[in-house]
């Protein structure tokens, strides 16, 4: 095993010049969101789709379109708007009178990355259009199923202080997602770097300095990151005890609605490998685990109402469930 973790290790260590390419450019644009560009680069790297929160004027959409203008992948957007409808996201069949036939005319969602901006504003029936292409990565248009680009993922961002004219999402598309990032505002530094660069009329240029053959050699190097059976053993206890908090000794019964669902057992072995490739390992470490937790399972965790009478939020209860889980 030592000698796998010595090649795969070596192998992360040619990747990584590609990937402080990569930070450098975003960077061009992103100032201070090291945290949100190391997730959007483990969504990236496990074409997992991304959840970005957070009130406007923190850069979210700036950041999704700067990753992909660095990574050289198709970009659609949609701003979702309450009279979007589901044609408008994946396509319709269009009707030729000449000859009496139907022909599929494809959506946005045919590309390489979607960014779904303000996805809360949109109705239900439009959310749910993207459930088939986030899961299945496919598209089905009247009788024909249509693949989609490889790869595909879905950025979507939500503001969340606004509630007039939105719709929550439901419950059944929230879990899709692999991270849900909730975003602050910037330091005083990083806002006088903001104020600094962004007040004059130069346009900055962002290259692509990946393509998708890197990207997808990225995705080889990262199926080869090992995790070992009792950090396995540690991502199950941690996702269990969101279900059955007795049998951890936490007195979270009366607080949890809705524990996490199987996708967060997979979604949390994926995304700790992916940090600890991000960190130059070949390996995922419990702490691995700790760091990317919460954005796995905060919108995974439905809380009751009287644990929202007491102002506790499925954010405290992962913190609770991580403070008294042995780590082995």
């Amino acid at each position: 095993m030592s000698n796998d973790i010595q090649t795969v290790t070596e192998l992360i260590k040619k990747q990584s010049g590609k990937i402080e390419e990569l930070r450098a450019e975003v960077n061009k644009v992103l100032v201070g969101q090291e945290r949100l560009l190391d997730r959007m680069l483990i969504a990236l790297i496990t074409g997992g789709h991304i959840l970005l929160e957070g009130v406007p004027g923190l850069a979210k959409t700036t950041a999704i379109k700067t990753l992909a203008q660095a990574t050289g992948l198709d970009f659609q957007r949609i701003s979702f708007t309450p009279d979007l409808l589901p044609a408008d996201v994946v396509g319709t069949m269009i009707y030729n009178p000449r000859d009496g036939s139907f022909s599929a005319r494809k959506g946005p969602v045919f590309t390489n990355m979607l960014l779904a901006d303000e996805i809360n504003r949109a109705p239900a029936k439009v959310q749910s259009a993207l459930l088939e292409s986030m899961q299945e990565h496919q598209v089905t248009l009247g009788n024909e199923t249509h693949p989609l680009p490889k790869p595909f993922l879905v950025m979507a961002t939500q503001n969340p202080i606004e509630q007039e004219g939105t719709y929550p999402l439901p419950e059944a598309q929230v879990d899709r997602f692999m991270l849900k990032c909730k975003i602050t505002h910037p330091s005083m530094d990083d806002e006088r770097r903001i104020m600094n660069r962004f007040t004059k009329r130069d346009e900055i240029q962002v290259q692509a300095v990946l393509s998708p053959e890197d990207i997808s050699e990225l995705q080889q190097v990262f199926d080869q990151v090992y995790c070992d059976e009792k950090v396995g053993d540690y991502i199950l206890d941690v996702v269990f005890a969101t279900r059955k908090p007795a049998d951890y000794k936490l007195d979270l019964d009366s607080y949890i609605e809705y524990g996490a669902s199987p996708r967060a057992t997979l979604f949390l072995n994926m995304a700790a490998r992916a940090h600890a490739m991000l960190h130059g390992r070949a390996y995922a470490t419990p702490q691995d685990v700790k760091e990317i937790a919460h954005d796995v399972l905060r919108h995974r965790i439905i809380v009751t109402y009287e644990a929202e009478a007491e102002e506790i939020t499925s954010e405290s209860v992962i913190a609770r469930i991580l403070d008294t889980l042995p780590v082995p």
